[in-house]
């Protein structure tokens, strides 16, 4: 690591790169760079899959993330950067660039409700009603590659390759065993799909590890056409930590007793070193645990193990994902890459803290199929979750977690570094989303959004703005003080104008109507200001309203909230 960060630094020093952000309008699709057109700038685009907010050392955690944590350093380190409330809903706005309801992801995959079906932007998959900032990099020249969970469609036609990948390795499934046994996560369910390209893997190499082998695939991809003179895009979407929790023993070994002492306790060391790190304001009380949850103190000695072993698995798999970062950016360094090369990375929505065995008929099937005794967790033919209570250390300073519009669930660490153009050491609160990532990168390659039609359909036009001039300095945010998003998962609701935000939360963890929140003092969202500023609440209502019809968003009389409306995990 330490090589890694000194010349990554090196590199920051000494490179400028302000020439090379746009392509030479007269060259021909896919032709070499030349000396009179600047070679175009890389992009590598990480992805974690239910990584917390505060799980990185460089954002308060205990967990060994050397390489990130220098990535950090390196350029910019977000800490107000959103995006939606689970998985899928959020690779759909970052493909596309607009809303999820818009590109068809208006639910999870699959958990569409009656009244939801076959209406557009619930089809529960990424729609044609759209086009790929990944579709547009490939006609402007740019090799594009991916690795890792896809989760954006079942069908031949919704593949990658069909969205603009040249070559890809990747998941058809939202998760699956991280080891080469590929076991699937729901009852019932297939093992998992992984496909090459267009073509199914039949087997897995018997010493597969997800982060290993998509960073193995992601170094042989780039490889194959470097030297020939185009730049690439790289999509390295892990599916770590996400569960089950797997890590080999050696990984998790690294972290055995850390954990002892319990989520009560590592809370409060995750606070302390956040106040250190200037992330949370002394005067700001980070949100409380949610009394759905019991404390550490009321666990039994079996319980308390066995959630100890939990967070040492993920500890192990976070660690692991961090190693394969290095590995895959020290790569780009040696072919002399890194120095022309983009690379962001944030996680696909907030910390994991629900139980997958309230999906479909798991309860049964989970102990029925797999050995999930103390000594056995983590390994393959375990299935287990790291649960609410370490996922509310993960969210600090938050309330809740995936699946809620809460912070907890859309407040993810992310991470931009370009040498040369973002300066070093760079920390920013402003307000940032998933949306912004495609303009960013379309505008840095140079290549414009065809707006509302592509190669005579009709689609949609982006959402978001590009961070480009927020990330290189020369302005101190990326949108206006009146900017409005919105959001709405499983009738989950929330809209964010400014600092002020309105959340409708089913109970018991809010209160069946709509409770307003200035996030400057109040970011764990537990002070509802509704009744002292109506005015407020009824402004923000109207912007509900707003973007619930120009989104087509429908909301349910009857919560259809699948296996995120559960207290189970401590039965």
């Amino acid at each position: 690591m330490g090589m890694f960060h000194t010349l990554l630094t090196a590199a920051i020093v000494t490179t400028a790169l302000l020439g090379c952000s746009r392509q030479n309008a007269e060259a021909p699709v896919n032709a070499p760079e030349t000396e009179a057109q600047p070679k175009r700038p890389n992009v590598v685009l990480i992805l974690a899959d239910d990584l917390g907010y505060s799980d990185l050392g460089s954002y308060g955690g205990e967990i060994r993330t050397p390489n990130l944590d220098a990535l950090a350093a390196s350029g910019m380190q977000m800490t107000n950067f959103h995006v939606g409330p689970t998985c899928s809903p959020t690779r759909a706005m970052l493909l596309s660039g607009t809303d999820n309801h818009l590109a068809g992801l208006g639910t999870m995959n699959g958990m569409e409700s009656p009244e939801q079906k076959g209406q557009p932007g619930y089809e529960t998959f990424l729609n044609h009603n759209i086009v790929t900032f990944v579709r547009l990099l490939r006609d402007a020249g740019y090799h594009t590659y991916m690795a890792g969970k896809w989760q954006q469609g079942y069908t031949p036609d919704l593949y990658p390759p069909k969205r603009g990948f040249e070559e890809s390795f990747w998941l058809l499934q939202g998760g699956a065993s991280h080891f080469a046994d590929a076991a699937g996560i729901v009852s019932g369910g297939p093992k998992a799909s992984y496909h090459e390209d267009m073509t199914p893997v039949q087997q897995l190499p018997e010493d597969f590890y997800s982060s290993d082998y998509y960073t193995d695939k992601l170094i042989e991809y780039i490889d194959k056409n470097h030297g020939d003179g185009q730049p690439f895009f790289l999509y390295a979407a892990y599916t770590a930590p996400h569960w089950p929790l797997h890590a080999p023993e050696a990984a998790s070994a690294k972290y055995d007793g850390v954990y002892d002492a319990g989520y009560d306790d590592i809370h409060e060391q995750r606070v302390a070193r956040m106040r250190e790190l200037k992330l949370l304001r002394p005067d700001v009380p980070p949100a409380p645990n949610h009394p759905a949850w019991p404390g550490w103190d009321e666990l039994s000695e079996e319980q308390k193990a066995a959630e100890a072993r939990r967070m040492e698995i993920y500890a192990a798999m976070v660690g692991l994902l961090d190693e394969n970062i290095g590995r895959l950016l020290a790569h780009l360094d040696d072919i002399g890459e890194l120095d022309n090369t983009l690379v962001m990375f944030f996680s696909d929505n907030g910390a994991e803290g629900n139980n997958p065995l309230d999906l479909e008929k798991n309860s049964e099937w989970i102990p029925a199929t797999f050995d999930n005794s103390l000594g056995n967790l983590g390994a393959s033919g375990s299935y287990t979750s790291v649960g609410p209570g370490w996922a509310h250390v993960s969210s600090i300073p938050f309330s809740l977690h995936k699946s809620f519009p809460s912070q907890g669930g859309l407040v993810v660490p992310a991470i931009a570094s370009f040498p040369g153009r973002i300066p070093e050491g760079q920390r920013s609160g402003a307000f940032a989303s998933v949306l912004d990532v495609a303009p960013t990168l379309l505008s840095l390659a140079g290549v414009e959004h065809p707006g509302t039609s592509y190669q005579g359909r009709d689609v949609h036009a982006l959402k978001g703005q590009s961070m480009l001039p927020f990330l290189t300095g020369e302005t101190k945010a990326v949108h206006g003080e009146d900017f409005v998003m919105g959001w709405e998962l499983f009738n989950r609701r929330a809209v964010r104008k400014g600092n002020w935000k309105i959340l409708w939360t089913n109970a018991p963890w809010g209160k069946d109507a709509w409770a307003l929140y200035d996030l400057v003092t109040d970011p764990g969202e537990q002070n509802d200001l509704s009744a002292q500023h109506p005015e407020k609440l009824a402004e923000m209502m109207g912007l509900w309203d707003q973007y619930a019809e120009e989104h087509g968003v429908i909301v349910l009389d009857e919560l259809k909230m699948g296996y995120s409306n559960s207290t189970s995990h401590y039965d």
